[in-house]
């Protein structure tokens, strides 16, 4: 079997360290780089969680010089792009700088180096108008979970996004530049629109519908990383099962094979 060359963006922060440590557990199959813009590891992070990753594979970078990461693309096969500023009340200059452009500058070098797939790190976010305002989400989202009908249509991929912040925003925007690039160029691209995922797995019982477990974020990023060339662009959720989990996971299932294998229990 081929061996994959991957590079993470993002590579020190909560979820790209995770995927990093999954995939290079598996030399036979993938060859993976991390890139991130300082050796500071995020504060999410528990000890446990560190890993390094060697010199020779590892390229500093924020992303800010679409001409150089030409360059850094070269001879990778797929891109995981999970830098960006996670704070969803993070002021509209990080957001652009950080965010989007940098988002656009991947995507622009992605395609100049011949990069087959990028998977980009959407968000929940997108749909969050949906959990704050719509019944019987909204009853979800205050955890008056005795207003919630045992059975529910869940909010699926068709559904328009509907952010409520910059973050969220700028998650769409990304996604918008996904599809462009996968319509107009080669590269294939699938999004995946992350729940929260929480060092040690330390779930709070208020984000418990939005969340997936480490486990499970890592498993759907390697079905991304595995789906077939025919697969140009997607949009898929990835959360794990959850009690009152109000997004559709029935396409990510068909979309790449993720089905979740952990669930996690509101506390007795």
């Amino acid at each position: 079997m081929h061996q994959q060359s991957i590079l993470i963006t993002g590579v020190y922060g909560l979820v790209g360290s995770c995927i990093y440590k999954h995939l290079s557990a598996k030399p036979d199959l993938y060859d993976v780089y991390g890139l991130d813009r300082n050796h500071e590891r995020s504060s999410r992070l528990h000890p446990d969680e560190l890993t390094e990753v060697p010199d020779d594979h590892f390229i500093l970078s924020d992303l800010s010089n679409a001409c150089e990461l030409k360059d850094v693309f070269k001879g990778i096969d797929t891109i995981v792009h999970m830098a960006a500023d996670p704070d969803d009340q993070a002021p509209w200059e990080s957001t652009l700088k950080n965010n989007m452009e940098a988002t656009q500058h991947l995507f622009e070098a992605a395609k100049a180096s011949d990069v087959k797939r990028v998977i980009y790190a959407s968000s929940i976010q997108v749909s969050f108008g949906y959990f704050r305002t719509v019944e019987p989400y909204k009853s979800i989202y205050e955890m008056n979970y005795q207003n919630v009908p045992e059975t529910f249509d869940r909010i699926s991929v068709a559904a328009p996004t509907w952010p409520v912040n910059l973050y969220g925003s700028s998650k769409v925007f990304g996604e918008a530049l996904a599809r462009m690039y996968s319509s107009t160029t080669a590269l294939s691209c699938i999004c995946i629109r992350m729940g929260g995922v929480h060092s040690m797995d330390q779930v709070p019982q208020a984000v418990l519908p939005n969340a997936s477990t480490k486990n499970d974020m890592v498993r759907l990023v390697e079905c991304c990383v595995r789906a077939p060339n025919s697969v140009q662009f997607e949009i898929v959720y990835g959360l794990s099962n959850s009690d009152y989990r109000w997004v559709d996971l029935d396409h990510s299932a068909k979309a790449v094979g993720y089905l979740p294998e952990d669930s996690i229990h509101l506390a007795p």
